[in-house]
């Protein structure tokens, strides 16, 4: 991507001009949906701080704040972030940071208006916390890369068309070289998704079997043997895509939480009330924390302090849902239905305090374990001394496994 691209000057009355021209252009109420995304994106509504021609305008990323305000008070629809939240918040950015020219055309469009999902796949049953030490081979064969291997805890794999991709492409090399990043289409014969039942009883997670799946060299990402660079960009922007997303004061669970110590006082103890306080006060500061991350965000690329909100989402998750299910007493032990279900996404407060204590343990598991959290917080944040590592140089195929 260009570092010397013109941003021309747009600003928050520019794009209020701009807003609405669209809407009058495609009135909400008369538009399908679909289409009004579509010439959203067109008129370089979608994400601001794009480049021109890729839904964006080349605007200070604050600025999508006074877009998406006009919008919502015209009631236009939006792109169900929730539901495809891996292809904005992580294939988006490293597809803008990595991509050719024909890949940023091709794939932008379809995955922020929705109409292609996007999943991950990077963990490995072999290589979880230790994603590194991935085994997925991608063997070139002509213009082709062909891909074997399992992935398991990718998300979305049975919605999506597109999935974002690392294998290991060169094992003479230590485990963080010789691994290179592809886009894979789902639909291509080889790719079979598995549904992963999970402590909740859904099947929101899956694994993914690769087997002789041909993905043209057209569709790699970065250089030969630079995944792993390639796949930070990714890995940064998941962390904060999952522990800073915007929530108002007493959102999400601690708003839940609190409303039941309103409304129901015959279940009040004082031991629960000095521990709904500290959760209280821990959430109002992760959620201003978060805001000052989104703040720097604006004005560059994620950095390693996302992972101290990714951190503190998983720990507060936990322990607020733990609280919900005490203070419930038997009834926080009710559960409403172990169908096996395949949801396109996670639904904390639509369910009840039993569901949100059990889905609440995958929280430290998905998007970085807490443990590999702490080591880039220790070690990229603090400046402190890095683990001592007997693999760092060593040739991949030479690992004990």
């Amino acid at each position: 991507m260009s570092t010397t691209r013109h941003r021309p000057a747009v600003d928050a009355d520019e794009l209020r001009r701009r807003v609405r021209e669209l809407l009058d252009a495609h009135p909400p109420a008369t538009t399908d949906r679909l289409d009004f995304l579509r010439a959203r994106f067109d008129a370089g509504l979608a994400w601001v701080h794009y480049p021109a021609g890729l839904g964006g305008l080349d605007a200070p990323r604050s600025l999508q704040a006074v877009v998406d305000a006009e919008l919502a008070a015209a009631g236009a629809p939006d792109n169900d972030p929730r539901r495809i939240g891996i292809g904005l918040g992580m294939a988006a950015p490293t597809i803008l940071g990595f991509g050719t020219d024909e890949q940023r055309e091709r794939l932008l469009r379809p995955l922020w208006t929705g109409e292609e999902v996007w999943c991950q796949l990077f963990s490995e049953p072999g290589a979880g916390s230790d994603l590194a030490a991935l085994a997925t081979r991608a063997v070139r064969d002509g213009d082709d890369w062909v891909v074997d291997g399992q992935k398991v805890w990718t998300s979305s794999a049975h919605l999506a068309r597109w999935a974002i991709l690392i294998a290991r492409t060169d094992p003479d090399q230590p485990k963080h070289r010789g691994i290179s990043y592809f886009i894979c289409d789902m639909t291509d014969p080889g790719v079979e998704v598995r549904p992963l039942r999970q402590i909740t009883g859904e099947a929101e997670f899956n694994e993914v079997f690769l087997t002789g799946v041909r993905i043209p060299d057209s569709r790699r990402l970065g250089e030969i043997g630079e995944g792993w660079r390639v796949a930070q960009t990714t890995l940064m922007n998941e962390r904060v895509a999952i522990g800073g997303g915007r929530v108002p004061r007493e959102g999400g669970m601690i708003g839940l939480v609190a409303d039941t110590w309103r409304e129901r006082p015959e279940l009040r103890t004082h031991d629960l009330h000095q521990r709904l306080l500290r959760l209280w006060v821990e959430s109002e500061a992760a959620r201003l924390a978060g805001e000052r991350l989104r703040q720097q965000l604006a004005v560059g690329q994620p950095g390693p302090e996302g992972s101290a909100m990714k951190l503190a989402f998983a720990r507060l998750n936990q322990q607020i849902s733990a609280l919900e299910v005490e203070l419930l007493g038997e009834e926080g032990l009710l559960y409403d239905d172990w169908t096996l279900r395949r949801p396109e996404l996670v639904d904390f407060t639509g369910r009840e305090a039993g569901y949100r204590y059990l889905r609440a343990k995958g929280n430290s598991i998905e998007g970085g374990t807490s443990e590999v959290l702490l080591n880039i917080i220790a070690e990229r944040v603090l400046g402190l001394p890095p683990e001592p590592r007997t693999d760092k140089d060593v040739p991949w195929k030479d690992l004990p496994r």
